[in-house]
């Protein structure tokens, strides 16, 4: 007669794989720490990308195990317009802050004026053309 196979065993499910939580490095980021060096740097060419590896591990910044962190960085700050390459391609040659970087400052915001009878009095003396067009086209 028909022979019936046995039901494959239930796998038991896989237990979730608890993902490792590495607390996040309290400082600055590769990018600020290029900033920062490039900003306080005098040079009138830029600087190097060398001697921004020297300053980034005289403040304590592990270059040699994390280069293609720096490259990117470097890479990603010229692109954003943070840093304009001077001399070189990609992330070798020299850097300077850009000149919109270095001149924006923050603009403290206009507040908005309550209508008034005051201010509108003051907005139709400044443009009289406004009350002309409202007596020519009964706006």
């Amino acid at each position: 007669m028909a022979e019936v196979a046995p039901a494959p065993a239930a796998t038991p499910a896989k237990a979730a794989k608890k993902k490792s939580t590495k607390p996040k490095k309290a400082g600055p980021s590769v990018g600020e720490l290029i900033v920062k060096t490039v900003a306080a740097s005098k040079e009138r060419s830029g600087v190097s990308a060398a001697a921004l590896k020297k300053a980034l591990a005289a403040g304590g910044y592990d270059v040699d195990k994390n280069k293609a962190r720096v490259k990117t960085a470097i890479k990603s700050l010229v692109a954003k317009g943070t840093l304009v390459q001077t001399k070189g391609i990609g992330a070798s040659g020299s850097f300077k802050m850009s000149k919109k970087v270095e001149t924006t400052a923050k603009k403290p915001a206009k507040k908005a004026v309550p209508l008034t009878f005051k201010v509108i009095c003051l907005y139709y003396i400044q443009k009289p053309w406004v009350n002309l067009k409202r007596q020519l086209y009964g706006n």
